[in-house]
């Protein structure tokens, strides 16, 4: 090898790093980015086991003769 090769690849050696790096990070904040949809989304399934409940709850009360309304707010925690 010359020296002026020598002298270009010693130059290279810290973008190399530097590319490294940012290589990982952006990897890192792509998993982290993974993890929290998965939260989002199994959080999104416990919402809808709540609603299902409430709407069953509310054509309970309406089957026994109330309004609509009245199911709702019962539902809710009202008298």
């Amino acid at each position: 090898m010359t020296e002026e090769n020598k002298m270009h690849k010693n130059k290279c050696g810290g973008k190399n790093k530097a590319m490294l790096a940012y290589g990982m990070i952006q990897l890192g904040s792509s998993v982290i980015s993974a993890i929290a949809l998965a939260a989002i989304a199994l959080s999104f399934c416990s919402l809808k086991q709540e609603s299902n409940i409430f709407n069953e709850c509310v054509e309970e009360v309406k089957a026994s003769g109330q309004s609509s309304s009245n199911a709702v707010r019962f539902c809710n925690g009202g008298k």
